[in-house]
């Protein structure tokens, strides 16, 4: 890890994946799945579709922790959907409404260990910002109770929400994190960002900041691959207390 700062001054959190197992990737799924049977039915017939062809892989590699219209263009581009520019803006528009049916169903969990970790890391003095990609994560935020803090949100633990503020680049471009730490008032070598994508990973580093990978679902190799500094399958597994002393590092093993 590059030289930084005596101490971690802020962590800046991913909502998708690392705070919530939201339903973005059925919302894709299905909206894909609903155009191909429906308006745009010759895809099929042209062999560019095939219901077991959209796996969680395909997410994980083309569609997550990118902006709505970067990862629609992505995925119908990975498909070789033709005139994927034009085509595009349905698919994000039928995806967007997709989820939110999905979130009125309440087809959404929060990760436990992540509330944990931003309570954890608040408690230690840490500036703490959510800063996804998304314009929902609010919506999931403001459904998560606080740990430990009876009646308050999740949303409002938060110092700084940045969560779908439009920018000029997505993600792995690092401007969406490098706008949080400016709000914190925090310089970008004092910030780890906690990520579950890859592209979120890219982005981390390409800012100047340290990158903790959640692999929840087998793609620490990815991760790792991407430059995160330390991967975990549950932020539990983070020595919070050495964060202050500017060492992103695994938690000592309980004995007895």
């Amino acid at each position: 890890m590059a030289e930084r700062e005596p101490s971690f001054r802020a962590v800046i959190f991913d909502v998708d994946g690392v705070l919530v197992d939201s339903p973005h990737e059925a919302a894709w799924r299905e909206a894909l799945a609903e155009l191909v049977t429906g308006d745009w039915q010759e895809l099929r017939a042209a062999g560019s579709w095939s219901d077991d062809a959209f796996t969680s892989e395909v997410y994980r590699q083309v569609l997550s922790g990118r902006p709505r219209m970067d990862g629609a263009r992505a995925a119908l581009e990975y498909f070789a959907v033709p005139d994927a520019e034009r085509r595009a803006v349905d698919y994000a528009d039928r995806k967007q409404a997709r989820l939110l049916q999905l979130i009125d169903e309440r087809r959404f969990r929060a990760f436990e260990d992540g509330v944990r970790f931003v309570a954890a890391v608040r408690a230690a003095g840490i500036a703490v910002a959510a800063a996804s990609s998304s314009k929902n994560a609010g919506l999931f935020l403001r459904a998560i109770p606080a740990h430990d803090r009876p009646g308050e949100t999740l949303l409002e633990q938060f110092d700084a929400d940045l969560s779908g503020r439009p920018v000029a680049h997505g993600k792995p471009d690092p401007e969406l994190f490098l706008a949080a730490a400016t709000e914190l008032g925090v310089p970008a070598a004092a910030c780890v960002v906690v990520e579950d994508a890859i592209t979120g990973v890219q982005a981390a580093k390409a800012g100047g900041m340290a990158a903790l990978g959640v692999a929840r679902h087998g793609e620490a190799e990815d991760l790792a691959r991407a430059g995160a500094d330390l991967v975990v399958s549950s932020l539990d597994e983070v020595d919070v207390a050495a964060l202050t002393e500017g060492r992103l590092v695994l938690r000592a093993p309980r004995h007895g």
